[in-house]
Parts: C-alpha cells; sequence; structure tokens
C-alpha cells in the first residue's frame, strides 16, 4: 500500500469513527476551591429577591439539604420562625457551591446563622479526591461566607456517613475528612458538629430505614437532624424553631380506627420548594 493510500485511508477511519467529547476528569489540590457554575442559581436570586432577602436562617449543601424541604417537609417546617432559605443543590461539590456564593447568592441578604454541610459527591464522584482537598473547599466556602456575612454565626456540620457499615471504603473516606474538619472552628463565629453518630446503630452501621438509599434522609433521617442541631441554632438564633407539628385526631368516635392527620406549621415565605 503506497504512501497516499495509507492517508486515504487514515482519513476515511477518522470520518466514520464515533467522537467521544467525554475527557477523563483528573482532580488536583485546586479543583475543590476553584469556583464552577451550575444550574439552580438563577432560580436561588429570583427567591432572594422576591422575598426581599428576608431570611434569618440559611443552610448550604447538596442533595441532602436539598431535599429536606420536600422528604422531610414536617421537621422542615419547625424553621418557619427563622424564615429559612434553602441553598442546597443536588449533587453539588465544593466548588460548585462557592461558585454560587461568589455570585450573588449571599447578597442581599443578612442571617443570623448560616448551617453548612458539604463535601460528600467530592468522594463520591472523584476516587482521587484527597481528604485534605475536601477540607481545603469547605474552608474556602467558610471564608466566603464570613468575608460576605460577616455578622451571622455558622454551624459546620460534618460530612454525614454514607454506606451500610463503617468498614465501607467511602465511609472511611468520609472520616478522614471529618477528622481534619474541626480546626476549622473558632468557637466564636463557626462552630463545628458531628452529628453522624446519631444515624448509626452502636456498630456504626448505617439503616435503610433512616438513609434507604444509604446516603440520604427520609422523613426519620431528617427528624433526627433537626433534634441534633435542635439546642445549638437555638442558642445561636437566640430562639427556638416552631414546636413538633401536633396529631390531630378528626372524625366521631365509632369501632373502627379513627382518621388521624398531622398539622403541619406553614412553611416560612422563604423557604425553598
Amino acid at each position: 500500500m503506497t504512501i497516499r493510500s495509507l492517508a486515504i485511508t487514515a482519513f476515511l477511519i477518522l470520518l466514520v469513527a464515533p467522537v467521544s467529547h467525554a475527557s477523563p476528569l483528573v482532580r488536583t489540590p485546586e479543583s475543590a476551591v476553584t469556583p464552577s457554575e451550575k444550574s439552580r442559581h438563577n432560580d436561588f436570586m429570583r427567591q432572594i429577591k422576591a422575598a426581599h432577602g428576608d431570611f434569618d436562617f440559611v443552610l448550604i449543601g447538596d442533595s441532602i439539604t436539598d431535599g429536606w424541604p420536600k422528604k422531610g417537609a414536617d421537621s422542615y417546617a419547625r424553621f418557619a420562625p427563622w424564615k429559612p432559605l434553602d441553598l442546597g443543590v443536588s449533587g453539588e461539590t465544593t466548588e460548585e457551591v462557592l461558585w454560587r456564593l461568589l455570585n450573588g447568592e449571599l447578597d442581599g441578604i443578612h442571617p443570623k446563622v448560616v448551617m453548612l454541610m458539604i463535601g460528600t459527591n467530592n468522594l463520591g464522584r472523584y476516587g482521587d479526591e484527597k481528604p485534605e482537598w475536601v477540607v481545603a473547599g469547605i474552608k474556602k466556602i467558610l471564608e466566603t461566607i464570613r468575608a460576605k456575612q460577616p455578622q451571622a454565626k455558622i454551624l459546620l456540620l460534618a460530612v454525614f456517613p454514607r454506606a451500610a457499615t463503617p468498614q465501607d471504603a467511602i465511609r472511611v473516606r468520609v472520616q478522614e475528612v471529618n477528622k481534619l474538619l474541626h480546626p476549622l472552628a473558632d468557637g466564636k463565629n463557626v462552630f463545628f458538629m458531628d452529628i453522624g453518630p446519631k444515624f448509626l446503630d452502636p456498630q456504626g452501621n448505617l439503616s435503610k430505614e433512616i438513609m434507604p438509599d444509604l446516603l440520604h434522609p427520609n422523613d426519620q433521617g431528617y427528624r433526627i437532624w433537626i433534634e441534633a442541631v435542635r439546642p445549638k441554632l437555638e442558642e445561636l438564633m437566640g430562639s427556638q424553631l416552631a414546636p413538633i407539628a401536633p396529631v390531630v385526631i378528626t372524625g366521631t368516635p365509632t369501632n373502627s380506627a379513627p382518621t388521624i392527620s398531622v398539622k403541619l406549621t406553614p412553611l416560612g415565605s422563604g423557604s425553598n420548594k
């Protein structure tokens, strides 16, 4: 075969070969601290504008935070007196949260308290992500919150446990991150809590009755969360959560079981739905 024939053959192969636009994602120490744009930002900006920034309590995180108003509506409703703003977005990493915070989501509001929990997607999405990189991203987020909202107290939560057993590789990596988080708290403006053990049995196992996919809480998981942080949040906010919604028994007494309904406290106008 001549050189010309080889060149023509190679050209034809390139024409018919499938083109892949996916490139391997390689993590570096800069990845977790480099702001990265994702969706939902404009929705949050409209929400903030519509409420004239009237939020006293802000939640920041990923899908675990994002899911609270929907999967744990009864417990989330207890935040209503604090006019909550839920800035959780499913699937986000530290750098994606950082981008949102640097691009307006902390502007025009003056919360008393911010609760932050982020980092599990850095580990779950990137197998080569080092714990110190995740912590560097969280530190950058804390610095951004402090710079933009100096009056706000910050409750930094350890990354929640995931996977069934404490021996699981991803659980071990989560624990490595959490061990590095405590020094980020100063006890004056930033406070650290690890409520992970509240979700586990005495052997450290995670039940699907609390997190059905061994990652995201269900309504029971969110009730555990709110009770675990309630004393500290009430201390920082200087006021109490709404009480647990009462169970109301309706209908006239009969031999059959009564109809039971739960009366929920209405969500604040600024809640993320």
